[in-house]
Parts: C-alpha cells; sequence; structure tokens
C-alpha cells in the first residue's frame, strides 16, 4: 500500500499549524514549529509571503489538512466522504465520525501510540486485538461496545507502556474509556460527536469541494 515517506514536520509548516505527525517530538521545545514558527517550508524561510486564498483554495488546504491528521490518502479519503454523504444526518459530521471510529485512531487516541502513523504500525504488526481477536487493519471501524486491547505479548513492548505513560495530557475523548489501564484495554462506550472531534476542523468546506 501506497504511504507518504516525506518529512512530516514539512506538513505541519505548510499547513501553518500543528498537525501532531511526528509523536513526541510534537509536544518537545525541538518542535520545528515550536523553533521556527509557522513560516513555510522552502528555501525562502521566513521571507516567504503566503498567498491569501479564498474559495477553492480555502476549501482544498481544509481537505489536504484533514488527509494529513488522519495519515490518508485520496482515494482512500474520497471513499471515506461517499460514504458519508450517502449515510442519515450531516455529511461533514459522517466524515468525521467515521474517521475517528478507524482502529488506528481508536487506538492513538486511547493513549497506546504518540501518533496516528505510529499506531497504524502497532496494528499492521499485530500488536491490537479487538474483542479479544486480532486486528491487524488500520482502517477497521470500530463500534460501540468492542474492547480494544494491546495484545498480552505486547503490553510489555516500551514505545507502547511509553506512549501510554505520557498520554494523560493529551486528553481521552468521551467515547473512549480505559477499562484495565495495566492490561492496557479500552472500550469504545459511544459513537463519536462532534464536540469531541477537533473544533479547529472545518468539515463544511472539503463538503463544498466534494460537492462541486
Amino acid at each position: 500500500m501506497a504511504r507518504d515517506r516525506g518529512k512530516q514536520c514539512r506538513l505541519c509548516r505548510r499547513e501553518g499549524m500543528k498537525l501532531y505527525l511526528k509523536g513526541e517530538k510534537c509536544y518537545k521545545p525541538s518542535c520545528p514549529i515550536e523553533k521556527r514558527g509557522t513560516n513555510p517550508p522552502g528555501q525562502h524561510g521566513p521571507n516567504a509571503k503566503r498567498k491569501s486564498v479564498g474559495g477553492y483554495g480555502e476549501q482544498l488546504r481544509e481537505k489536504q489538512r484533514v488527509k494529513r491528521i488522519y495519515n490518508l490518502l485520496e482515494t482512500q479519503f474520497r471513499n471515506y466522504f461517499e460514504k458519508a454523504a450517502s449515510q442519515k444526518g450531516v455529511t461533514g459530521e459522517n466524515l468525521l465520525a467515521l474517521l475517528e471510529r478507524r482502529l488506528d485512531n481508536v487506538i492513538y487516541r486511547l493513549g497506546f501510540a504518540m501518533s496516528r502513523r505510529q499506531a497504524r504500525q502497532f496494528v499492521r504488526h499485530g500488536h491490537v486485538q479487538v474483542n479479544g481477536r486480532k486486528v491487524d487493519i488500520p482502517s477497521f471501524q470500530v463500534k460501540i461496545g468492542d474492547e480494544v486491547a494491546v495484545r498480552e505479548k505486547s503490553t510489555d513492548n516500551a514505545h507502547i507502556l511509553g506512549s501510554f505513560q505520557t498520554s494523560g495530557g493529551r486528553g481521552r475523548p468521551g467515547w473512549l474509556d480505559i477499562v484495565n489501564p495495566d492490561k492496557l484495554v479500552g472500550r469504545v462506550t459511544a459513537l463519536p460527536r462532534r464536540e469531541d472531534i477537533d473544533p479547529e476542523i472545518r468539515e463544511q468546506l472539503i463538503v463544498e469541494l466534494y460537492s462541486k
């Protein structure tokens, strides 16, 4: 499967804000946003002028930003939008709920990984189980009542333990709960609501872009 192997910190500077793509580094002073501010990447650095965007450009930037937050390629993201549009309710909120219910995102939200990229790797490598069965598909959609856990043989993984021990400051959304912190077990107690998701995301711009 194709993956974006480029420098992740450049993506944050391109969007002019932290996207928390590098895990622990994003919370340290070594983060490029902390050191260099939100200057765009490239040879001109702080002297580069940001062009004002509106309409289509603003919609495109928002779509790109959300794609990068959830670490998805264009085809994957478009498929999520089409599924959201076919569901009842508000399309933008449906889209964000589908993205939040991805297994790799749930692992990140529970604090078992420092970033969604790392969470995807944990899932791919077989460190995660859902309802007692190993699941190695990052896009797996969790449901209410699902028990998401680190497999017993992986509970001593230094990266997973380190992330869980430092995840308190990042917060945990209300639709997820830790039911056994010693065995690294969490549960989906509800479906994600709009207030549980990044308030800075402007999903309506994405809907407008894809609806053209």
